[in-house]
């Protein structure tokens, strides 16, 4: 008998100590993280002890203070756990900054890989996530892929699309003309952009305007990822490449069509699609199409949302500033409206310049620190760190622009001094918006026919609330009355 137990808890015995080994193994091993964590959270903060924080949230740190506080230059903001980012709204360092070229920070623009660069590789089921576009792309893989695309914002390239952008905002008039009653605008807005896009960058003839876009909707979805309560919509993703899918086959097909391709390059104007299918790489080859997909995923997102949130800001300031609002309708009539003679336009120009500084269309953009940087204030930081570069904080400074929530367009009248980073709707430096010009001419389109057409009248009951996130929403929507001139 006692040899028999002896059998049976022998065995027993042993598992049962080498599970207090792994147990005790795991133990010290949750030591060292939390070591390693408690000296990294100590080392942090040293770092910004320069930098004095807001108050801070037990749990979410000071993810919920952007924006709400104003402290000298830049303060940290505590994410969660040892995640810490340093804000800047000082043009100063905004200058020192954007003049280096650190890559952008992983952990914000990650969440956007998965939309931007998705790939299927053909004959595959798997996916790839190969083939960054301009917007994720970094260091001699960024430059490269900007001098193949700058010809396509060249100002011959971008002025015969005066007429076609002329053309959307025509197609919307109808639909406002139709409503009684105060509108969303942003939609409608975002609808019209499309179609421009569409037009001017592939060449598509149709319309996007006719019913709620499902790649609209996609977008929207696609740009609540960095919110609280976002969460990834694979749905949304698809949604937004087969859009994209769709615009690349249809081009080959009609190139097909046209034959050689010589054919089209005879055609009055190339468009977007075109100067990529065009372009070289070093060893003389065409650009892989995983290269084409990422750049118009990047494009459409880049010259879509961020353009139709712009627009839709700045029809609401003219609408809530009647007397600004006349004035560039005057301007405008002097013109008779002839998109040719946009830069003629130097009060209404003003007018959008200053409510793209109230409502900046991508409120920030991340950093991280390839090596250390020392700020002019003799402040510095190690390489590293992150940086959140708060465009919306910096144009509501006030330490930069007097009374910054008043709008007054004489702030960007000709001769007006400023700093040469205080305002930053496109980013600045090498890396800014690479079609700063043709969202510019879209904007300037879109407010002059709708301002000979229309007048804005604000929704009283339903202010808008700023939303930032990838680009700058409301919570509520933009809600105005357009009235039709007689």
């Amino acid at each position: 008998m006692s040899v028999s137990m002896l059998s049976l808890t022998g065995p027993l015995g042993s598992v049962s100590g080498l599970l207090q080994v792994v147990s005790l193994l795991g133990l010290a091993l949750l030591l060292l993280k939390a070591a390693q964590l408690y000296l990294h959270s100590q080392w942090l903060l040293k770092v910004v002890q320069r930098f004095p924080p807001p108050p801070s949230h037990w749990l979410f740190g000071h993810i919920q203070e952007v924006g709400r506080e104003k402290f000298p230059c830049a303060c940290p903001h505590w994410l969660w756990g040892t995640e810490v980012e340093l804000v800047v709204y000082d043009p100063d360092y905004m200058k020192v900054i954007l003049g280096r070229s650190d890559p952008k920070s992983h952990g914000f623009y990650r969440l956007l890989a998965p939309w931007i660069v998705k790939y299927i590789e053909p004959g595959l089921k798997s996916t790839f996530w190969l083939g960054y576009g301009l917007l994720l792309l970094n260091g001699q893989s960024w430059l490269k892929h900007w001098r193949r695309l700058t010809p396509a914002f060249h100002y011959d390239i971008l002025k015969p699309y005066m007429g076609l952008m002329a053309d959307s905002v025509h197609d919307k008039w109808e639909d406002f003309i139709r409503q009684n009653s105060y509108v969303e605008i942003f939609e409608h807005v975002s609808l019209m952009i499309l179609n421009t896009i569409m037009k001017c960058a592939f060449s598509y003839q149709g319309s996007h305007q006719a019913d709620r876009s499902s790649y609209i909707q996609a977008i929207q979805d696609l740009s609540n990822l960095l919110t609280p309560e976002g969460r990834w919509n694979h749905q949304a993703c698809q949604l937004a490449h087969q859009h994209s899918d769709g615009v690349i086959k249809l081009k080959k097909a009609q190139l097909q069509e046209e034959g050689e391709l010589e054919k089209v390059r005879s055609k009055r104007h190339l468009d977007f699609l075109d100067i990529l299918r065009f372009a070289k790489m070093e060893d003389g080859s065409s650009m892989p199409d995983k290269d084409l997909c990422a750049e118009v995923d990047t494009f459409m997102f880049e010259g879509h949302d961020t353009t139709a949130s712009g627009i839709s800001w700045i029809l609401y300031a003219l609408a809530t500033h009647p007397e600004h609002q006349q004035q560039c309708r005057e301007e405008v009539q002097s013109l008779l409206g002839d998109e040719d003679h946009l830069d003629q336009m130097p009060y209404t120009t003003m007018c959008i310049k200053e409510a793209l500084q109230l409502y900046p269309p991508v409120p920030g953009i991340g950093r991280e620190l390839s090596k250390p940087i020392s700020f002019p204030d003799g402040r510095s930081l190690p390489k590293g760190f992150l940086l959140m570069l708060s465009f919306y904080c910096l144009h509501h400074n006030p330490k930069v622009w007097p009374n910054p929530e008043v709008f007054d367009p004489s702030q960007y009248a000709p001769g007006s001094a400023r700093h040469s980073h205080a305002f930053l709707p496109f980013s600045g430096g090498s890396r800014n918006c690479i079609g700063k010009q043709f969202a510019m001419n879209e904007m300037k389109v879109a407010v002059t026919l709708t301002l000979l057409r229309f007048e804005l009248v604000p929704d009283p009951s339903r202010v808008p609330v700023p939303w930032p996130r990838i680009v700058l929403r409301s919570k509520n929507g933009i809600h105005l009355h357009l009235r039709k001139l007689l």
